[in-house]
């Protein structure tokens, strides 16, 4: 019994270990995740000066759900290509940790949930002049409960582009369009046909008029 018990824990490790989404190597993900070891805050020495360190703190421990912040640059000219949620999912990944992953750099604020049972804003903007703290106090609070049972993992593949829209089949021409078509043209013509006939005997009795007038 206890050997197969053990067979069983063994297997689920497998299984666990190969489902795990694979990171691309990136040192902010790598910093991050080491970081995370110690604290919950992850600030990269570009973003040093805009952080005030001990209040974000605070707000992440007030949390209900765990949350895992990484203040770091991103763009169009990292891996991520601008998509600072699938940087989130990377680094979510990476850490294996159930929790919200927020992705800031003092301007923006990107949140990816993590097998927790919670909604984000994929985004948030940072008011002027602003701290960190508050920015982030403020993404937060637009955390929801879901009462979802199985919460999923963070998204770690690009959002596929829209599929292109496909042009529509041309409408088969029948017997039936035919006749529509000639009924429809007939009944055009005899409109016009009638409108141009009183236009012409209007001009007609108004001629006619004229040259009684002149006699």
């Amino acid at each position: 019994m206890r050997r197969l018990l053990l067979l069983l824990m063994a297997t689920g490790w497998l299984l666990t270990g190969t489902a795990r989404a694979e990171v691309p190597t990136d040192p902010r993900i790598t910093e991050a995740v080491k970081a995370w070891a110690i604290e919950p805050l992850y600030v990269d020495p570009e973003f040093s000066s805009v952080v005030d360190r001990a209040e974000t703190l605070k707000v992440i421990s007030d949390s209900t759900v765990p949350v895992f912040v990484a203040v770091v640059p991103y763009g169009e000219w990292f891996q991520e290509k601008g998509d600072a949620v699938l940087l989130a999912g990377w680094m979510a990944a990476a850490n294996d940790k159930p929790g919200l992953y927020v992705v800031m750099d003092g301007r923006r604020s990107y949140g990816a949930a993590h097998r927790v049972d919670v909604r984000v804003w994929s985004w948030g903007y940072q008011k002027d002049k602003e701290s960190l703290s508050r920015q982030l106090s403020g993404f937060l609070g637009e955390v929801r409960e879901t009462n979802n049972r199985t919460p999923e993992p963070a998204r770690t593949e690009p959002t596929p582009p829209p599929a292109p829209e496909q042009p529509e089949p041309p409408k088969k021409f029948t017997t039936g369009m035919a006749i529509r078509n000639g009924l429809a043209g007939a009944l055009l013509g005899l409109i016009g046909g009638g409108i141009l006939g009183g236009i012409v005997l209007a001009v007609l009795a108004f001629t006619g008029r004229r040259r009684e007038g002149s006699t």
